[in-house]
């Protein structure tokens, strides 16, 4: 009896693990309001009653499948990114950084897609949760580039990296977007390519970044004093 049981539930968890798979692939190219639970039924080949044993709704469904792309997206960079370059200049490490988030983005291409299509629609408004979990996706993400950053500019000194990053976090977040909607379009271009690019973009801004800020007026020492 209680192998039956253990087997049971292997079974459950390779059906819900099976079912989030199929509602990621169907999800991210029809969006949100373009799937029906009919396509899920095909695409897992479970019947509907299964779906709905493990999931309550579909926003339900969507709301799981943007948690566990987020956790797995996120792994993958920490893992990407475990051993950075020592030495080299600010170029060199930013140019490091952001090849291997690009070959994280092209990995997790599904997950991606289906969150710029939400973030673009206002088709999940039933799925609040799963929309809570796009935008602390995207915060997770400015931060994490803040980091990237910052992590390049080092060697200039630990306030002057903090500065750049702050002040590249978003175009550098827009880089990462519009290069990724370019490759969905076709585009000829790798993301290897299109990383070469922006972090030659990036790395002029930021190396102009850090002579603005070690330009900028000294405070008096009064005023240091009072702080």
């Amino acid at each position: 009896m209680e192998e039956t049981s253990i087997q049971g539930n292997r079974r459950g968890r390779r059906s819900r693990q099976e079912i989030l798979d199929a509602a990621a692939r169907v999800m991210a190219a029809r969006g949100y309001a373009g799937t029906a639970m009919s396509a899920l039924v095909e695409a897992t080949g479970l019947p509907k009653s299964a779906i709905y044993h493990h999931f309550e709704s579909k926003a339900g469904l969507l709301s799981e499948v943007m948690a566990r792309g987020a956790r797995a997206f996120f792994d993958a960079m920490r893992e990407a990114h475990r051993e950075p370059p020592v030495g080299g200049s600010p170029r060199e490490r930013l140019g490091w950084y952001l090849q291997k988030t690009g070959e994280v983005f092209m990995h997790h291409q599904d997950f991606l897609r289906l969150q710029l299509v939400l973030v673009m629609s206002n088709e999940a408004a039933e799925a609040p949760h799963a929309m809570q979990t796009v935008m602390q996706v995207r915060a997770e993400g400015r931060d994490y580039m803040r980091l990237m950053i910052a992590s390049a500019f080092s060697g200039e000194g630990e306030e002057t990296a903090a500065h750049v990053g702050e002040q590249l976090e978003h175009f550098g977040m827009v880089g990462f977007d519009g290069s990724f909607v370019s490759i969905q379009t076709g585009d000829r271009r790798t993301m290897h390519q299109h990383m070469e690019q922006l972090t030659q973009a990036m790395a002029l801004i930021g190396e102009a970044a850090v002579a603005q800020w070690r330009a900028r007026p000294s405070k008096p020492a009064r005023q240091r004093g009072a702080r």
